[in-house]
């Protein structure tokens, strides 16, 4: 492979995978709970929001910011859960579809009224100045991107297998009527789904809200790329949210790259349509 290939394919594995983070945080709430969250690309919006207002106008370390803001969206996910949510749990899809593209309008609004249409940037400590490993050339801030979203996927990954918490989430997921025989707590449970869900686009947002612009709409085009990764991978599945996501990066980068910037959502739709057509139930589904 030529260097600017490689060089596109590294920057659309490290973009990819904070595409990752954001449709792994909705195939959590849709696998578990069985919700189609179209809030879901506002919650990633507020998490670039706050972590705004936190570096910039309040003049937090950016670090703290980013934690902060995941932290506050987690905390809204959960309030948002156990007021509206819980007691949708045994209604129609139809009504919990309604219910989160309402508050999709709802959150956008909000922000709306006080941001104002100007996007805007998060400050970043990490120099502009580019590194060469070998014939690549990264920024420290997409190392970052890199490390941290690695580490956090590979930490929720540890949670789900090796904790009580964990083993009870993936109880429920399997068949939540024997779960709440033994004793475990649905309603609990889907609480902290919903938060880690939450906070997983939270902090994809404020990845990629530094690394672009925060604005208040900001979440529209990422809840169709958080949707098309997770049928992608197959509805529902951790691993293919993952690798969905790292096909998306590249195939954008590579897009940008080679043909158009103006093109790569046309050509991540494109692959999603081809790979219907070849497998339906996604990359790592599974027919029923």
């Amino acid at each position: 492979m030529t260097p600017e290939i490689v060089q596109q394919l590294v920057n659309g594995l490290i973009i990819g995978a904070t595409y990752g983070l954001m449709a792994v945080g909705l195939t959590m709430i849709f696998g578990m709970m069985d919700i189609i969250n179209f809030a879901h690309g506002e919650l990633y919006m507020l998490g670039g929001v706050f972590a705004y207002y936190l570096a910039s106008q309040l003049g937090l370390n950016f670090f703290g910011a980013i934690a902060i803001a995941v932290v506050l969206v987690m905390i809204v996910g959960l309030i948002f859960d156990q007021l509206v949510l819980r007691k949708l749990r045994n209604e129609p899809t139809l009504i919990t579809i309604l219910v989160t593209i309402g508050l999709s309008i709802f959150l956008q609004s909000t922000v709306m009224l006080f941001w104002g249409p100007s996007p805007q940037s998060i400050p970043s400590p990490f120099s502009s100045k580019t590194i060469q490993i070998g014939f690549i050339f990264l920024t420290p801030f997409k190392i970052f991107m890199a490390v941290i979203t690695v580490a956090v996927i590979f930490g929720l990954h540890l949670l789900i297998q090796k904790t009580t918490l964990g083993k009870s989430m993936r109880a429920v997921f399997q068949d939540k009527e024997s779960a709440a025989i033994v004793g475990i707590n649905i309603n609990r449970v889907y609480a902290i789904n919903f938060a880690l869900g939450s906070g997983l686009a939270a902090l994809a947002g404020a990845l990629l809200g530094t690394l672009f612009v925060v604005y208040p709409n900001m979440g529209l085009i990422a809840v169709v790329k958080a949707f098309l990764i997770v049928i992608m991978g197959g509805m529902g599945n951790f691993l293919g949210a993952i690798f969905g996501g790292l096909l998306l990066g590249v195939v954008e980068s590579m897009a940008a790259g080679f043909i158009s910037s103006s093109y790569k959502d046309l050509f991540g739709l494109l692959i999603v349509m081809i790979l219907l057509v070849v497998r339906p139930y996604g990359l790592f589904g599974r027919k029923i």
